[in-house]
């Protein structure tokens, strides 16, 4: 257990799907309860349920196999349907502090989000005190961050999504709240050393200056996370005589891409002293400084 205090809550973002949110939550969530440490998960993307369906699916195999596996607390939260905005936004505020509040006996709090821009996803945004955005290796998935030039070598100015994220940390500075340490994930790593993959961490390395975050290793390009969904498993509950899987050096190698992932974060309590837990470093910047671009924009813009 990390102790007495408030359950410190990682948040899962991207506005495009497809980029690893729910694999990696899941995966994050496992390695926090195999170290004795209590997770609760919330899925603010209720209506496609990806997370929820790994952690259900996750249940169903442990109860037909007798399996011991260790199983995170959930709560799905469902977007408000009513029609007027200001009563959805209440309702959608009530729904995730009721969430939180059901989880506060925790030590961590793991929230998946839409892959879309919404109210949901952007209060899910503010509560954040680690925020992960699992990014595709490519230019193609860049704009998530920033405009980029049409030869893919210079920054025109933040993204949407980079905007919406400074504004959440604005909220956190004016309710006196930490400001959230914002981490990319390069997810779908490729294993050859591409001139594109070197030119996309040079353009990462200057946005991470410009828009204050800092940069982790993510998971390769792996058919075995395909495989492990059906049964909810994740790459770490994987022993050598696992059934229905022959663990391979390519597996090994991805569940050392799980642990260093799990370092890189920085996590309170979740590695003890003397295990190699990453010096505090990296590129952070203050919560009163918004995204640098050409453009300049300020509170309210994007």
């Amino acid at each position: 257990m990390r102790g007495a205090g408030r359950p410190h809550i990682l948040v899962l973002g991207n506005e495009k799907g497809g980029s690893g949110k729910s694999t990696t939550a899941m995966h994050v969530t496992v390695s926090l309860l195999k170290r004795g440490l209590s997770v609760g998960c919330i899925d603010l993307d209720a209506r496609q349920g990806t997370l929820s369906r790994q952690i259900e699916n996750r249940r169903a195999y442990a109860d037909s196999s007798g399996s011991e596996l260790e199983i995170p607390s959930l709560h799905r939260v469902h977007a408000s349907t009513a029609d007027a905005r200001t009563r959805a936004q209440a309702e959608d505020r009530d729904a995730l502090d009721t969430a939180l509040r059901d989880l506060a006996a925790c030590d961590y709090i793991v929230i998946d989000t839409p892959g879309s821009d919404n109210y949901l996803s952007r209060i899910g945004h503010a509560s954040a005190d680690t925020l992960i955005t699992p990014l595709n290796d490519s230019f193609l998935d860049l704009d998530v961050l920033a405009r980029i030039d049409v030869e893919g070598r210079a920054v025109l100015g933040p993204s949407t999504y980079s905007q919406m994220v400074w504004e959440q940390r604005q909220s956190r500075a004016k309710a006196g709240l930490k400001p959230i340490d914002w981490i990319v994930m390069r997810n779908r790593l490729s294993h050859v050393d591409a001139r594109n993959k070197r030119d996309v961490a040079a353009l990462l390395g200057v946005l991470a200056e410009r828009i204050r975050f800092r940069i982790a290793p993510g998971f390769g390009e792996r058919v075995i996370f395909r495989e492990l969904f059906p049964k909810g498993l994740t790459l770490l509950d994987l022993r050598d005589k696992s059934p229905g899987f022959r663990l391979s050096l390519s597996h090994v190698a991805a569940r050392q891409e799980v642990r260093d992932l799990l370092r890189s974060l920085r996590l309170p309590g979740a590695f003890p002293a003397g295990e190699g837990e990453a010096e505090p470093g990296g590129v952070r910047g203050d919560e009163s400084a918004g995204p640098e671009s050409s453009e300049a924009p300020g509170p309210g813009t994007g």
